[in-house]
């Protein structure tokens, strides 16, 4: 991957769109997680250092395009901007005819979703957000997959286009942890379903050497090994494909590896007795919720054995305590391993929240949809721009 990088452009005197990721939760018009607005910091900080007039523009979450909607607004994150960088920072709420900045200062334009034609890259709106910039600043990695008028549209026609701090050090770690990564390399992939993932499960085969999952796809590779699930969460209709997974794997030379204990409960409860049994010894009635500790342990071998590790999903129901610990074992492990690591999606950052693992993971990717379609090998529509762009 090629591309323009902000820090190594002249910014100075020049006007400077940046598009970041200000999708937080707000209720109440309090913001409830700032983590996003944090990490974008270091991109909006760096361009007023280099001398330049910024204005940042984002999305938040899914009102009806082309209508305003108090509901959706970025005033919140205005005022949060404002604490933040000790500068009053405006919400310009009718900025697409035309905004300007002076060099050190800092606006903030209200939802990209407010205007017509955004979701569909509309060349016209494109264009409009282009001409008010000297240098356009992708930093919005959360939705690099999505082909949007203010993540690439924007960017094919700004005079000068790049990646942010946050873009580029996102970039920087997928490509050590999965388009050159040091062997052995152990993938986790969690998750309810084999469907959702199956595309990522094929693609990581290809690249690492042992592929660990867990929740229902694990249950699925189980019930075509023919061992019992019980009433566990189970794809049936996708043996076929998971057998065919299985096969690859063992041509391969790849290892799968499937529990050899699991806990379980008799409802999808948090207060439900957890009972570690033997994977055969799983009854009609029984819920797989867990790995079992011997499972954990064989797990974590494998891993302390890797110079990689990339992670997407729990392997267990980590949400209730008595279905924690395999989740856990496996993310203390990452702690003592010497490997690089790489986590992300939205459960496994929790689980990470969770367990007081965040300053243990190499890498820590906020983005979901653009994490998975990484993984999967596909190609992201705002990185595919930045690579059109580069000089």
């Amino acid at each position: 991957m090629h591309y323009n990088k902000m820090e190594a452009l002249d910014l100075n005197g020049k006007t400077v769109l940046i598009r970041e990721d200000l999708n937080v939760p707000i209720h109440d018009g309090k913001i409830t997680s700032d983590a996003r607005l944090v990490a974008s910091m270091k991109t909006i900080e760096q361009a007023l250092k280099q001398g330049a007039g910024v204005l940042v523009m984002s999305h938040l979450g899914r009102p009806d395009e082309g209508v305003y909607d108090a509901e959706f607004s970025l005033a919140p994150v205005a005022e949060w901007l404002t604490n933040a960088l000790g500068q009053d920072v405006p919400l310009v709420r009718d900025w697409i005819d035309g905004v300007s900045v002076e060099p050190g200062k800092v606006k903030l334009l209200e939802n990209t979703r407010f205007l017509v034609g955004e979701n569909k890259n509309n060349a016209e709106l494109a264009g409009k957000m282009a001409q008010l910039c000297d240098v356009f600043v992708m930093d919005a990695f959360a939705t690099a997959h999505r082909a949007a008028a203010s993540t690439v549209g924007v960017g094919d026609q700004a005079k000068v286009a790049c990646a942010g701090l946050v873009l580029s050090e996102e970039l920087d770690s997928l490509k050590k942890g999965l388009v050159a990564p040091e062997s052995p390399i152990v993938a986790i992939v969690g998750g309810s379903k084999v469907s959702t993932k199956l595309t990522v499960l094929n693609q990581l085969l290809d690249k690492v050497d042992v592929l660990i999952t867990g929740g229902g796809i694990t249950n699925t590779l189980l019930l075509a090994q023919g061992l019992p699930v019980g009433k566990s969460l189970v794809e049936a209709d996708l043996v076929e494909d998971a057998k065919a997974l299985l096969a690859k794997a063992k041509a391969t030379g790849k290892n799968i590896p499937l529990p050899i204990d699991v806990v379980v409960g008799k409802a999808f409860d948090a207060n439900t007795d957890a009972t570690v049994k033997k994977v055969e010894d799983v009854t009609a009635d029984d819920m797989i919720m867990d790995i079992g500790p011997e499972t954990a342990k064989l797990y974590a071998e494998l891993i302390l054995k890797s110079k990689t590790v990339v992670w997407n999903g729990p392997v267990g129901v980590f949400e209730f305590a008595s279905f924690a610990a395999g989740t856990k074992a496996l993310g203390e492990a990452i702690k003592q391993s010497s490997a690089f690591s790489i986590a992300g999606g939205g459960d496994t950052v929790a689980a990470i929240e969770q367990f007081g693992l965040t300053s243990d993971i190499s890498y820590i990717s906020t983005a979901g949809g653009a994490f998975l379609e990484f993984l999967e090998g596909k190609e992201l529509p705002a990185v595919a721009m930045l690579e059109r762009r580069a000089n």
